[in-house]
């Protein structure tokens, strides 16, 4: 029973990225705009995220409610800076939006590497941040704080999708665009605001995994696959930010499942879990069919105005 416990809280803490990952691309997809960048927004977000408290650091300060505040607030806006190319090349310049999540993904996983190791060679000293900065992302409680900020956000961004008229004006942009703007809904603002806000979110997961997995240290690709993950969560859960916290916490069990149950098989076929999962439950999905498991109806489609 202990070991069952154990197991949950552990998923929890593993599949938090994930959940954050997924949350930002629900709130993307929201507004119509399929964002295959997931992966190079958290890689943008973890790099900023742990430079930013690296050089609060370097430049004396050991206040870690500050270096948190740097590594949130850097984390999301560059996860967002990553998100405004793509909505710059998608929502204005019409650019086939798969390709452009691909390319922001190729580019933040560069952009990621790149400063992961150019900052070391700047300032001569190993990419990590202070004993007091690693205090700050630890487990105070049970959980950390980040676990309980993506539980927060979660529930906001429900109440946000449900029960404002804002959010009812995203969903309507994500299922007829046409209509929304016949309607006076500003099409365009609401992608990019959306959009944006959703690739800060994904910084911040991306934050979770250099902060907290990597305990403070930069680890080269440590964000390689989590990105996907949160793509593929988002079908699973059906574009619903509730059910998005149940399916983290499976894809989170998934991931640690190997320190928990021991079976006399090689550690890759743990590593291959999460995915083969993941195939899975998207073909499962797709031949259900049911309108409830159906993505936004304009989601992968540009809008444009001139054929409305």
């Amino acid at each position: 029973m202990n070991t069952l416990i154990h197991l949950l809280e552990a998923a929890v803490i593993a599949g938090t990225p994930l959940l954050l990952g997924a949350l930002g691309e629900i709130l993307c997809e929201r507004a119509g705009n399929l964002n295959l960048g997931v992966e190079g927004e958290m890689f943008m977000g973890a790099v900023a995220g742990i430079a930013a408290a690296f050089f609060y650091n370097q430049a004396g300060g050991e206040n870690g409610f500050v270096a948190v505040a740097f590594a949130t607030l850097f984390s999301f806006l560059f996860g967002a800076l990553g998100a405004l190319i793509y909505a710059f090349l998608v929502v204005t310049m019409r650019a086939n939006q798969n390709v452009t999540g691909l390319i922001l993904t190729i580019f933040g996983t560069g952009f990621g590497n790149f400063f992961g190791a150019f900052f070391p060679r700047m300032t001569g000293k190993t990419l990590v941040v202070s004993d007091a900065t690693k205090k700050m992302f630890g487990n105070g409680s049970l959980f950390n704080w980040m676990v309980y900020l993506a539980l927060l956000i979660a529930l906001l961004m429900a109440y946000f999708l449900y029960h404002t008229r804002r959010g009812l004006s995203l969903r309507a942009i994500g299922e007829n665009p046409q209509a929304a703007d016949a309607a006076g809904i500003p099409v365009s603002l609401y992608k990019y605001v959306a959009t944006m806000i959703g690739g800060g979110i994904c910084g911040l997961g991306g934050m979770y995994i250099s902060m907290v997995s990597q305990n403070g240290n930069w680890v080269d690709n440590c964000v390689s696959g989590y990105g996907w993950l949160a793509v593929a969560l988002v079908i699973f859960a059906a574009w619903s930010p509730y059910r998005a916290l149940l399916v983290s916490i499976v894809f989170g069990g998934l991931m640690i499942l190997r320190f928990y149950v021991q079976l006399p098989i090689p550690s890759q076929f743990y590593e291959m879990a999460p995915y083969a999962v993941t195939i899975l439950v998207l073909i499962i999905t797709s031949m259900r069919g049911t309108r409830e498991h159906n993505q936004p109806k304009s989601c992968g489609i540009n809008y444009f105005r001139e054929e409305r």
